[in-house]
């Protein structure tokens, strides 16, 4: 009976191998999975290296280096480059689509609707739409996002992505949601990008700080800038203002400003008025749809004309006038250095006398055949080019220069003959188009360094006040709906008489054209006033489109 209870004791203990195989295969089955879950998880070797954007080269197609940055910086659902759609061609309907559908049409019209509704979801996703060049359709002209926020992520893809587009001419962002924060990113952008852009249109998108002055910089090469419906206010017009010009800088590259559809008042159109007084680059200025009334409309129509410097304007002038003669006096060598008087004495007296030694030798050949009266006249030609060569050796050389023309005309044998030897050696030849295009680039120069600053451009003195004369480089002015009354009309029509006398479009002279576009319509004011009347008359034969227009319809009568 001892036996019994081992041997069934010992009966529930026989399955412990079995039980022990069983863990053993659990075992096994845990390290076949630990061995295959890294074998999943690791990519493949290959496409570690070309993740990394930063090694990517950019090859200018915009469509595959967009998408090939946004894959490797692990940009998923990125917006897809498009090419913008353009309007159709009017629409005129057959004959055929009066008869009735038919079988087949209708299940057309099916399968299209369903495509109509994934192609209206397609259109609410984000896309970057591109304009092509026409002679190469591989090449961008302009860029337009519009509707979708863009954030510092795209930002830093487009940053790598537009300095290969050499064509690159525009970019246009309408309701992106730009903030402070990432206008600083795109304007820092701007001069990575190709020297052919020069158009940049930020539209809807209201900044808190409004920033936008900071596009106009000193650096900034943008010629055309459309800032509509921001919501700029006089604050924002104050800033603007300041970027066109202040005393001592003005910006040079800007060509056309549009502030149309903001909320600029009188306060704002001074500020504006004011960047005007001193800038010569703006040629075409948009203030359509704000709210600008009359004491607006006159600080505006004040810059048209000859207005007066203030204090410190006449001050700065007054120091740039003396910096300006300070220059020339510089540049011009002082005839009071004796030592340097002294060799230029020595040295004209040594050219005088070889000149005469050099003129003789044909005066003696020539006096046997020419008459006494001619030898009397060559010697007192020649007692003449000493006396102004004397006269001229105290000078400097560019006081004496126009004397060696003098000389040359009293006798011409006498002063060429040292310059043809001169000529004769070995230095490089230089022709006459080479002369004028050194001559021309002078020129180019001296023109540049006169208008550093429209201050020292010539003024009136009237009653003891300084006059300036009014900008006449803007040629186009757009107040178009605003609050203007009669009080303001009065104030752009005397503008617009000052600009009729001074400046006429079709003068040969290279000056300013003036004003020759003014649109005040829609404004306080009855269209068939007197006032309004006058200044459309005197600005009709200014407009040139208009007057393309009465030339075509006088030829073709």
């Amino acid at each position: 009976m001892s036996n019994e209870p081992s041997a069934t004791g010992t009966s529930p203990r026989t399955p412990r191998p079995g039980g022990q195989k069983s863990s053993g295969a659990v075992t096994k089955k845990g390290e076949r999975a630990a061995k295959e879950k890294p074998a999943t998880a690791l990519p493949p070797v290959g496409e570690e290296e070309p993740k990394n954007p930063e090694e990517y080269q950019c090859s200018g197609i915009l469509e595959t280096d967009f998408a090939e940055l946004c894959a490797r910086s692990g940009y998923t659902d990125f917006p897809k480059v498009v090419i913008r759609p353009r309007p159709h061609q009017n629409f005129v309907p057959s004959a055929s689509m009066s008869e009735k559908p038919t079988q087949d049409d209708q299940r057309l019209s099916a399968s299209c609707s369903q495509n109509s509704l994934e192609s209206k979801y397609v259109f609410f996703r984000p896309t970057i739409q591109v304009e092509m060049e026409q002679e190469d359709s591989k090449a961008v002209k302009e860029i337009y996002i519009r509707g979708w926020k863009v954030e510092d992520r795209i930002l830093g893809i487009l940053s790598k992505c537009l300095p290969s587009l050499s064509q690159l001419q525009a970019i246009n962002l309408w309701k992106v949601g730009l903030t402070d924060k990432t206008l600083t990113t795109f304007i820092a952008l701007l001069p990575l990008c190709s020297s052919t852009l020069r158009k940049v249109s930020l539209e809807g998108n209201p900044l808190p700080e409004q920033s936008y002055y900071k596009l106009m910089g000193l650096d900034s090469t943008i010629a055309h800038l459309s800032l509509r419906n921001n919501n700029i206010d006089d604050h924002g017009a104050q800033l603007l203002g300041q970027a066109l010009s202040t005393l001592h800088n003005s910006n040079r590259t800007l060509v056309s400003l549009n502030l149309g559809f903001n909320h600029i008042g009188d306060e704002g159109a001074g500020y504006i008025a004011d960047g005007l007084r001193l800038n010569r680059s703006l040629l075409w200025l948009s203030l359509a749809h704000n709210r600008i009334q009359d004491k607006g409309a006159l600080k505006l129509a004040e810059v048209l004309r000859p207005f007066e410097l203030t204090h410190t304007e006449v001050v700065e002038r007054r120091r740039l006038l003396l910096e300006k003669g300070s220059q020339e006096r510089s540049r011009s060598p002082s005839s009071s250095r004796h030592g340097d008087s002294k060799t230029e004495r020595e040295k004209s007296q040594m050219m005088g006398i070889s000149s005469v030694a050099l003129a003789e030798k044909p005066e003696k050949m020539q006096t046997l055949k020419t008459p006494k009266g001619l030898g009397k006249k060559k010697e007192k030609s020649a007692e003449v080019v000493k006396k102004e060569e004397k006269s001229s050796s105290g000078q400097s050389p560019t006081q004496g220069t126009p004397k060696k023309e003098d000389a040359t005309k009293a006798g011409k044998g006498k002063v060429t003959i040292p310059e043809q030897k001169m000529s004769k050696g070995k230095g490089p030849k230089m022709g006459s188009k080479e002369k004028r295009s050194i001559l021309l680039e002078s020129e180019l120069v001296v023109e540049a360094t006169e208008m550093v600053n429209p201050l020292l451009e010539p003024v009136e003195h009237r009653n003891g006040k300084v006059f300036m004369p009014g900008n006449k480089v803007l040629l186009h002015l757009n107040l178009l709906r605003n609050r203007i009354t009669e009080v303001g009309l009065e104030g752009f029509l005397t503008a617009v008489q000052y600009q009729v006398q001074v400046s006429k479009p079709k003068s040969s002279s290279k000056g300013p054209l003036g004003l020759l576009w003014l649109s005040l319509a829609k404004n306080c004011f009855d269209p068939q006033c007197p006032t309004y009347t006058m200044i459309q008359e005197l600005m009709l034969p200014r407009d040139p489109v208009k007057a393309k227009v009465r030339e075509e319809e006088a030829t073709a009568t």
